[in-house]
């Protein structure tokens, strides 16, 4: 009976198990660990960190994961230390820089290429009227259109700061000779137009200013530069005197 029972035993150990226990066993490690009476691996915690056991901390795995989030939701300061914080970015202002760089550059070289190529070729108008047509029409795309395009876009803010301590804002602007202009004003001084204008949002002082409200990232920064975040009082006794006038 002892026999038969040993012979028993040892075939049911050469049976492969079941089938969650062959998984272990292709898994390695932890069959190992429990043949060799080592402890088993405690799983990973959220992070990338081994939980603590009842005897001790284990070492920590560094989080990479937590690094890269970190680094990619850095981004660049937008506060300026003397304009204080950016409140609104044009989204156009390379495309207005580069638009004004062409032009200038294409004025710059029909100034000193049509002289020239006069001269090689000969070319020249008896009739008075045809000359004036020519030369005006060089003109034109010399001076003409650099100095439009200037009128055009000079309003176009390219950035906006609010300083709060001194309640200032900062209007970035390009110049006449595509540099940046710092024009420096108060919310008093903002005066919305009557009529809408296409290249006007409101005047700051005596300046037209150029804006888009919907590339404002808080819509209360563009309510509080226009003024609408102040409550409207009206005066019906005025009114009343300007229709009696009228």
């Amino acid at each position: 009976m002892l026999l038969r029972a040993a012979g028993c035993w040892r075939a049911a150990a050469s049976r492969p198990g079941p089938v969650w226990l062959r998984g272990a066993e292709h898994r390695g490690l932890p069959l190992a660990s429990r043949r060799l009476g080592l402890p088993l691996p405690l799983p990973l915690a959220a992070g990338g960190r081994r939980l603590r056991s009842g005897c001790g901390a284990l070492p920590e795995v560094a989080s990479f994961q937590g690094v890269a989030v970190r680094s990619l939701s850095t981004s660049a300061p937008s506060d300026h230390p003397e304009h204080g914080r950016l409140v609104y970015k044009g989204n156009l202002a390379k495309a207005v820089l580069g638009v004004r760089f062409f032009s200038y550059s294409t004025s710059i070289f029909n100034l000193f290429m049509a002289p020239y190529l006069m001269l090689k070729t000969g070319i020249g108008f008896d009739s008075l009227f045809l000359q004036a047509a020519f030369y005006g029409l060089i003109g034109f795309f010399t001076f003409v259109t650099p100095v439009t395009l200037h009128i055009l876009t000079k309003g176009y803010v390219i950035r906006l700061y609010y300083k709060e301590e001194m309640d200032t804002y900062t209007a970035i602007t390009y110049n006449a000779i595509l540099a940046e202009k710092a024009t420096v004003f108060h919310q008093k001084d903002v005066k919305i137009p009557d009529i809408t204008k296409m290249f006007t949002t409101f005047y700051a002082k005596t300046k037209s200013m150029l804006v888009n409200p919907t590339l404002f990232p808080d819509p209360q920064d563009y309510n509080r530069l226009m003024g609408y975040d102040k409550a409207f009082c009206f005066d019906f006794e005025e009114e009343e005197k300007d229709g009696e006038s009228k």
